[in-house]
């Protein structure tokens, strides 16, 4: 009999391999195309063209492709031509920053660059749009490539595979005309604030989170704010939530993405009153619109005020207190002691003695999948000792263990944190790793998400 898990792992290996290959050609033919490009097409009977020439004009098939563009007024050849020869970067090649290099590619941007660390993953696929089921496992920036350049292959497309950092900033952002943060945490917008700053480099940021998003547009014209204008202290990391925790719809991230791309086409073409000093609040839920007023830039500014205390890109993981990914990073909140791992927690299942399990995610998880005689308790409702007061009575008449679980072991180390102070002489502790952990180490058919 055929083993379906050996059966899947193969196709997986298949996939990767085949995804690979495609990364490879895909540079290849890039690598082809630059080359062309640095050689000069000359006829017997005619002078030297060079492409810096040819970027000056449209072709026909310019023309035939962009027409519904051309035609509006205001926008026009000169406007074409301006994105013609335009660059810009886009940060991030997630639910942002896919629909934005789609209509950037799409409306004719001469040279789009992508930065983005991260590979393909299958949850990935339901909000960004240029990577598909087939290109899993693949660098999110080569598999954005190869969607872009199949809408476009007159786009030029640049693949910068790496976390950007304060080493490697300047360098990438200094070649390009606009930047689009597309990135999903707060030590990158501060990077890229600094850094589009320094280099005076206009820079189009995006946010999605739930059914909301927000847009704006830092570091335009005489007056318009930074980052840093509106932000000068960044926020508790326990206050800060990314889609990988709080969720996010794709089509918000493709309203958001898509808005950001018409930005970057106005300030490159010089169209419309660009969103500069201004924030745009989207609610996806009730599909309403806000433009509020924000404030102009902060005379005293660390970064861009005219005595700037800020000259150099600092250490922004150390500023904000957080990494500079999207990623869950575990907590390390309890003594060794205080947490069970997942093989021990089966072996406790086995034994069969009296517990008190808590799952400490939202209902709507925990509808997703749960172990067996959990108690959904979420994590806001011990907070707040609303659940507290109630269990105290419980425990109060025996001698309950309580084993305290969630998606990936960090919110339920501070519900033990926090139980341990109300109940200091009871036995609580955490499953370690959460359900995740549950999943690779004891049950490989339980979901995760």
């Amino acid at each position: 009999m055929i083993d379906d898990e050996a059966v899947n792992n193969a196709k997986e290996r298949l996939r990767q391999e085949i995804g690979d290959l495609t990364a490879q050609l895909n540079a290849k033919k890039q690598r082809l195309r630059d080359l062309e490009a640095t050689t000069t097409d000359v006829d017997d009977d005619s002078n030297a063209v060079s492409p810096k020439q040819n970027q000056r004009a449209l072709t026909n098939d310019d023309i035939a492709r962009y027409s519904r563009q051309l035609i509006l007024p205001g926008f026009g050849v000169a406007g074409q031509l301006k994105l013609k020869t335009s660059s810009v970067l886009i940060v991030g090649a997630g639910g942002l920053g896919c629909p934005a290099a789609q209509y950037l590619a799409g409306a004719g941007c001469g040279h789009v660059g992508l930065v983005d660390y991260d590979r393909v993953d299958k949850s990935n696929l339901h909000r960004q749009t240029l990577h598909t089921i087939t290109r899993i496992g693949m660098d999110k920036t080569e598999s954005a490539k190869i969607a872009l350049e199949e809408l476009n292959p007159h786009c030029r497309i640049s693949c910068h595979t790496r976390l950007l950092s304060r080493f490697t900033a300047m360098h990438i952002i200094r070649d390009y005309d606009v930047v689009l943060d597309c990135s999903d945490n707060v030590a990158t917008r501060y990077l890229l604030n600094d850094a589009c700053v320094m280099l005076r480099k206009p820079l189009v940021s995006g946010s999605a989170l739930k059914l909301d998003g927000q847009l704006t547009v830092y570091n335009f014209g005489v007056t318009g704010p930074c980052y840093r204008c509106i932000y000068p202290v960044p926020p508790p990391p326990e206050a800060v939530t990314n889609c990988g925790d709080g969720g996010v719809l794709g089509a918000v991230t493709g309203t958001i993405g898509s808005l950001q791309a018409l930005e970057a086409i106005k300030i490159i073409v010089g169209l419309g009153d660009v969103l500069a000093g201004r924030l745009l609040i989207f609610d996806g839920s009730t599909l309403q619109f806000r433009n509020i007023r924000i404030r102009s830039k902060r005379e005293n500014c660390h970064i861009c005020s005219p005595q700037p205390l800020i000259t150099e890109l600092i250490d922004y993981e150390q500023f904000c207190g957080m990494h500079a990914t999207d990623k869950d990073n575990p907590l390390q909140l309890l003594e060794p002691e205080q947490r069970i791992d997942a093989m021990d927690y089966k072996a406790l299942q086995q034994q069969q003695p009296a517990h008190l399990l808590i799952d400490v995610r939202q209902p709507a998880e925990f509808e997703i999948c749960q172990l067996p005689s959990a108690v959904n308790v979420p994590l806001a409702q011990i907070l707040d000792d609303s659940y507290l007061k109630q269990l105290g009575s419980q425990l109060d008449s025996k001698e309950l263990p309580i084993v305290v679980l969630c998606r990936r072991g960090n919110d339920s180390q501070i519900a033990v944190q926090h139980m341990r102070n109300r109940f200091p002489d009871h036995s609580i502790r955490d499953l370690e790793g959460g359900l995740h952990a549950w999943s690779s180490q004891v049950d490989p058919s339980f979901p995760t998400y």
